[in-house]
Order: C-alpha cells, then sequence, then structure tokens
C-alpha cells in the first residue's frame, strides 16, 4: 500500500540519533516521518540504561571537542523547551597514571580548547572523593562540567518535540526496505524527498552496501546497593588501572549505582544477543572494582544488556550515502555516542537540507572504512 503525498524526509530508527534528527528537521519546517521497529524509548537497542556520561576533555580525539561544547548547549535547550530534567551535571573524574589514555588524551583536549579542569594527585582524589582508592602513581583530571545524561528521558523529550513542531512519527513499524526516495515497512511504502538512516545495532543490516565491517558488542550495565554511602553524591567516573580491566560508574540514581566495563564484551547481533546477566560476569565487576572502588559492589541488584555498534577505529559515520546522494547516514557510535545525541541530530538536518553542516565531521567520512575487512 503506498502512502499518500510524499514526505520531505523520512527518518529510520528513533533512538537517540534519529528522535534528535526527526526534531530538528521538522522544526525547520520540513515534512517529517519518523520510522521505529519498536515502542518509544524502547530498552532492545543503544539508547537506554538509565544514564550516559557526558564530558568535554575527550580523551577519544580532540576533534570531538566543539561538538561536544555544543551538545551542552543544546542539552539545556533541550531541557528548557521540553520541561525534562535530561542532564545532571555532578562532575567527572578521569583516572589512571598519567601516561594512560584516558587521564593523557583527557588533559590534552581540556588544555588544547581550553576547558575548565583540575589535575588531581592520588592523596587529594582520597580527600575530595573519599570512595574511591587511587594507587599511590595514579591521579585524575577532574571536570567539573561533565555528567550524566538519562537516555530514555532524552529520546522521549526529542520524540515530544518532534511531534510538537509537526512529524508524524510511526512506532512498531519496521523498515523492510529502503531506496533513494522510497521507504517500505510492513503496513506501507513512503515516497521521500531524502532518507535518514540512523539504525543502530541493525546497522550491518540495513546499511550493508556501505560496505563497512560494523561489529556489534553486547555489553552489560550491573547495578549496586553499595556499602558505602560515599557514592550517594558523587561525580561520575572513568578508570583506567594499570592493574586491570577499565571501567566507568556513576553516582547512586534511584537507590543503585551503576558500573561497567566498555570493552571485551560478546559479538553478536540484535537477534542473537544473550540478555541474561550471567554470575561469572557479575564476579568480574567485583574482582575489577575491589581494591579502586571498596564498597561498591555489594548487593547485586540487576544487569541491563545494551549494544555498541563498533567501527574498527572506534569513530563515527555520519554523511551523506557515498552511494546514494538522497540518503544521509548516522551509525557506529561505537559505545560513546550519546553523548552527542542533540548535535548529531542537528548535523543530520543539516546534511539532508544542504548537504553539508558547519559542524567538523571529517572524521566521520565511511571512506574510511569501506571495504575493510
Amino acid at each position: 500500500m503506498a502512502s499518500g503525498r510524499p514526505y520531505d524526509v523520512v527518518v529510520i530508527g528513533l533512538g537517540g540519533m534519529g528522535s534528535a534528527a526527526a526534531y530538528r528537521l521538522a522544526r525547520r519546517g520540513l515534512r517529517v516521518l519518523g520510522l521505529e521497529r519498536f515502542t518509544p524509548a524502547h530498552a532492545r537497542g543503544s539508547s537506554h540504561g538509565g544514564s550516559r556520561i557526558t564530558r568535554q576533555a575527550y580523551f577519544e580525539d580532540p576533534a570531538y571537542v566543539p561538538l561536544l561544547l555544543r551538545a551542552h548547549e543544546l542539552w539545556d535547550e533541550i531541557e528548557r523547551d521540553s520541561g525534562e530534567h535530561v542532564f545532571h551535571r555532578v562532575g567527572g573524574v578521569l583516572l589512571g597514571v598519567p601516561d594512560s589514555r584516558v587521564v593523557s588524551g583527557s588533559r590534552a583536549s581540556a588544555e588544547r580548547y581550553g576547558l575548565k579542569h583540575e589535575l588531581l594527585d592520588a592523596s587529594e582524589i582520597r580527600r575530595r572523593f573519599p570512595a574511591l582508592n587511587p594507587a599511590a602513581d595514579e591521579i585524575a583530571l577532574y571536570e567539573d562540567g561533565a555528567g550524566y545524561v538519562v537516555p530514555e528521558t532524552a529520546v522521549r523529550a526529542h520524540l515530544e518535540l518532534a511531534r510538537r513542531a509537526g512529524a508524524d512519527l510511526h512506532f512498531e513499524e519496521p523498515v523492510t526496505h529502503w531506496e533513494q526516495g522510497r521507504v517500505t515497512t510492513a503496513r506501507a511504502t513512503y515516497e521521500t524527498g531524502h532518507v535518514v538512516v540512523c539504525p543502530g545495532p541493525w546497522a550491518p543490516e540495513l546499511l550493508r552496501d556501505l560496505e563497512i565491517p560494523f561489529e556489534v558488542e553486547r555489553q552489560v550495565q550491573h547495578h549496586f546497593t553499595p556499602a558505602t554511602r560515599d557514592l550517594d553524591h558523587h561525580p561520575v567516573y572513568i578508570w583506567d588501572p594499570a592493574d586491570g580491566e577499565g571501567f566507568y560508574g556513576f553516582p547512586k540514581i534511584d537507590g543503585t549505582v551503576k558500573v561497567a566495563f566498555h570493552t571485551g564484551g560478546q559479538v553478536c547481533t540484535p537477534d542473537t544477543v544473550d540478555r541474561t546477566v550471567h554470575d561469572h560476569e557479575v564476579d568480574a565487576v567485583r574482582a575489577a572494582t575491589a581494591r579502586p572502588v571498596p564498597g561498591l559492589a555489594d548487593t547485586y541488584r540487576r544487569g541491563v544488556t545494551c549494544m555498541y555498534t563498533n567501527t574498527a577505529d572506534r569513530h563515527f559515520v555520519i554523511a551523506r550515502h557515498p552511494g546514494h546522494d538522497g540518503v544521509t547516514v548516522a551509525c557506529g557510535f561505537s559505545g560513546h555516542g550519546f553523548k552527542f545525541v542533540p548535535v548529531v541530530g542537528e548535523i543530520l538536518a543539516d546534511l539532508a537540507t544542504d548537504g553539508a553542516t558547519r559542524h567538523p565531521i571529517a572524521l566521520f567520512d565511511p571512506a574510511r572504512l569501506r571495504g575493510g575487512a
């Protein structure tokens, strides 16, 4: 069945990136259709889990910092316009030995862009944040403007703002086929001037013709009731220890603290992902955090699985599709994309309407990855 008059843009996927894109496009006065295979703000992909760290002293690459500066402005705008509390500025502590990637990379970004930060030695870390127990040779970069965003709230806020701006949003309507100018679902075929594809872990399926070897990775977010109250009001943290596996964590939110590893997950697909959290995974978190954050992993409450969609270099893919000028793609966020949601929405609206953006996105060109093994 064919739909009625054509849409200006059809957005495929209404998680973090897609919901933001739908809003930004509709706000510009375009006729927008958003299509999502599940319900709003669902827990089947990558835009869930109750909290996501956001920071600006970015150890992954200083090229991300201008985007983060804009993202923080846009989080404030989204909160004001939606009335939802999305961004919790609780500060952030980035820990490791001085030449660790987390500490040295964060310091390089902070110094290059003049970001407000402090460097703390081990004794100062313990004094300021008594839940943390660094080794004598570990230091921290503290960023007062860091914190966490609530992904489900952020998605719902963008969806509501998109609706207010006139977007049509269809849920439980998976896309079966797309091509330039046309998107097909089990319900209908929609004609459109442009397609924006934000597939999350469905990138290997929906963007096969990009010829990029995406790897979908299962990760687990663990929730504990800690034995210490020092985590009740605490910054977010990322720890890159010399004597164990790196992890990240949050202050107490809704009665529990969340902690997780960032690497080493199982390769999977959205259809094969194991959503059961196993005892050995909980034991691994307890072992990794026992010395650095004693008392954290006391009473286990629950585990939540999510999926990373990784590129080979762990940088994003955001561009006009190299084979279809009427298609824009955003994918491969490699487990560190959610903090960029509002600015990615702005970038996608630029690319869909103008073919270019003022934001620096050269790092995300898919040409660097195409044809890889």
